[in-house]
């Protein structure tokens, strides 16, 4: 379903019309951030991983930070929430495709990117691939790949994306952004008994390129632990794409041919003759834990209720597997960005008037290993979901200098978006919708587990219109750090760095949430978002 008419809300605005060329010095401060940027990302934190020793460095300075800005501990003296964890190292891996009369061994880390989640070993000998298409499965578009065929022991090989991010037309997934289906297909490959579960790489549709997942091959994997180990499913990753053109080609199927048949509804999954994979990973399994960090401003009337600003402040850690010559991910802007503007929010409601409403700062663990720390206080949270009015999420993936604009992502959900327009408006600045819909980044982020449960929000982050240079400049400085920094060593601070836009931005979420916090309004979800139930089913707490 298509957003037409928030976009011309956001886009053909009064308030954004009358907006001045250049925008206004933002409310916090760019130094005060990239000061803390800079320790965050130092090599003393070790790259802040989950579970690892860069973690209680950053709980012990972010509970330091805390305390100094007079928040509320949430048990006794401390700001941590312990998150319980279920954590897979692959420990060996080796794989063979067998093509025709062909062995193909395929490298770990080169050719393929896969793990298991079976304690152990897991083995698979000659196994069949099965093409499944885009694996999406969508009953009421009329979407199964699987209809007739049996993938019981087989492994299935999928495209990257749903089935119309490539089709120039809406078949019902969205167009061109990404949608919620596409991150179903696992669990409809595990459903149906099948062996593995591989992604034939593409950057477009996938939004990052093959080194992206190859730098992450042997990284361990992440769950909450919730009292019961979940079932385990075996083999699953990624094929380099030159690897997946090359099997489809051995069962006589052209890859660009494969793309357009799959975008059918009518598409069925195809065994593929004279293909198999063979495959032996051996997996260790531990109960470990990490924490979230949660302070509270209390709000002049406990029974207002709350909003929450959340950023995550975990990184991809020190790792042995990566090269000698830097081990550190050190998460500079990925993101230490988003902690440090967190933390410049926190001190500027420190330095004002109490609002009404309590004020709670969570900076989340594992986001990277799949929104656990957010998923975790979703389930267990400080002060009740149903009364918290909205939540702001600080992920800004880019530094950029002054810009012109911000960029919002996931157009279209609550009523929100003209509250941020307009008060985005009062400091200079447009609304833009998000350029990259195909990347999904409003299902990637700690807001999505919030809105889940049906807390309400708007998710924005510093546009790419650059005061000096454009949007020219701003989009090659997205393209070269996508590129080659995303989750890599190179995500380092740089002391030329102008972090005015993630001063914007945080200015921006301080102005609006202070509005909701010293209002009586419960912001909503538009009645179309399937949030919007959630909400509605706890209505009688908000009165």
């Amino acid at each position: 379903m298509k957003r037409l008419l928030p976009l011309l809300l956001l886009t053909v605005s009064a308030t954004t019309a009358a907006i001045a060329a250049d925008p206004r010095p933002p409310i916090l401060s760019p130094d005060r951030i990239k000061a803390d940027v800079k320790t965050l990302s130092a090599d003393a934190f070790h790259g802040r991983g989950p579970t690892q020793a860069g973690e209680a460095v950053t709980l012990e300075f972010l509970e330091r930070r805390f305390k100094q800005l007079g928040l509320k501990p949430i048990v006794g003296s401390s700001y941590r929430q312990r998150v319980p964890l279920l954590r897979w190292t692959r420990e060996a891996a080796t794989f063979t495709l067998h093509l025709g009369d062909q062995s193909v061994p395929l490298r770990p880390g080169i050719e393929i990117a896969a793990s298991s989640r079976i304690v152990g070993t897991t083995e698979l000998d000659h196994a069949d691939i099965v093409f499944v298409g885009y694996g999406v499965v969508e009953p009421k578009l009329g979407y199964d790949p699987y209809r007739g065929v049996d993938v019981r022991g087989k492994i299935v090989v999928a495209l990257a994306g749903d089935p119309d991010v490539e089709a120039g037309r809406d078949l019902g997934f969205g167009g061109r952004a990404s949608s919620p289906a596409a991150r179903t297909k696992l669990s409809e490959a595990q459903k149906r008994g099948a062996a593995a579960f591989l992604t034939i790489h593409e950057t477009f549709p996938a939004s990052y390129p093959w080194l992206q997942i190859a730098n992450g091959d042997a990284v361990p994997g992440y769950a909450l632990d919730t009292g019961t180990v979940p079932a385990a499913f075996g083999l699953r990753g990624n094929l380099r794409n030159d690897i997946g053109i090359r099997l489809l080609r051995q069962a006589g199927l052209d890859y660009a041919a494969a793309k357009a048949a799959a975008q059918r509804a009518d598409f069925a999954a195809i065994i593929l003759k004279g293909a198999t994979l063979s495959a032996r990973v051996q997996t260790r399994m531990e109960h470990v834990a990490s924490h979230n960090v949660v302070g509270v401003l209390p709000g002049t009337d406990p029974a207002a209720g709350s909003i929450l600003y959340g950023a995550h402040w975990d990184a991809y850690g020190e790792n042995a597997f990566d090269p000698p010559a830097d081990r550190i991910r050190n998460g500079a802007i990925d993101n230490g960005t988003g902690t440090a503007t967190l933390l410049e929010i926190a001190h500027a409601y420190a330095g004002a008037a109490r609002p009404r409403r309590s004020v709670v700062f969570a900076l989340w663990t594992a986001e990277e290993k799949g929104l656990l720390g957010a998923s975790w206080y979703a389930d267990h949270p400080v002060l009740p979901l149903a009364t918290t009015a909205a939540q702001f999420n600080l992920d800004p993936h880019v530094v950029l200098g002054r810009t012109r604009d911000l960029e919002l992502i996931g157009v279209g959900r609550t009523p929100m978006e003209r509250d941020l327009t307009r008060v985005a408006a009062a400091q200079g600045l447009r609304i833009v919708p998000e350029e990259n819909t195909e990347a999904g980044w409003y299902y990637r982020s700690d807001h999505y587990a919030l809105a889940q449960k049906g807390v309400p929000g708007v998710y924005f982050r510093a546009g790419r219109d650059l005061v000096t240079g454009g949007a020219k400049a701003g989009e090659a400085m997205r393209d070269r750090f996508n590129a080659r920094c995303y989750h890599q060593t190179c995500d380092e601070f740089d002391a030329r760095w102008d972090m005015t836009g993630a001063a914007q931005e945080g200015s921006v979420a301080y102005a609006l949430g202070r509005e909701v916090a010293e209002g009586t309004a419960w912001p909503v979800w538009n009645a179309s978002e399937p949030f919007a139930a959630a909400r509605d089913a706890t209505r009688a707490a908000r009165k």
